[in-house]
């Protein structure tokens, strides 16, 4: 599989660790990773949004991880926020867990499905 980053001229920069466009070509399987909530498989959720953000990305990892995949996988990253003031924590942990890896990506603030969690994040993934 090759994974090209593409930006278009004209076009806003990325400003942040993503591509604007991702072009795939030779790949055998997409994974799509429903939306990941911050609960452990126990139900267990933590109380603040770090806790609950970490958790999030552990569950998508799990997810790729089961399909044999792994962070470097990644080609699109959709983030669901119940609040703009998670943004800027958000964006920190996203860099800390993905390090130099530059999905699609996109942060949107909406009404989460349960109050009390503070995000959800979907996934896809190809290989």
């Amino acid at each position: 599989m090759k994974i090209r980053s593409v930006q278009a001229p004209g076009a806003p920069q990325a400003t942040g660790n993503y591509s604007q466009a991702l072009e795939i070509s030779g790949s055998e399987r997409l994974l799509f990773v429903s939306g990941q909530i911050p609960e452990t498989a126990d139900g267990e959720l933590p109380a603040d949004f770090a806790g609950q953000c970490r958790l999030v990305w552990s569950n998508v990892e799990a997810q790729l991880r089961a399909a044999g995949m792994s962070l470097d996988n990644l080609v699109k990253v959709t983030t669901f926020l119940s609040d703009r003031r998670y943004g800027p924590e958000n964006g920190a942990i996203r860099q800390q867990v993905l390090g130099d890896r530059r999905p699609a990506l996109t942060v949107i603030v909406a009404g989460i499905y349960e109050e009390r969690w503070f995000l959800e994040i979907e996934a896809i993934a190809a290989v």
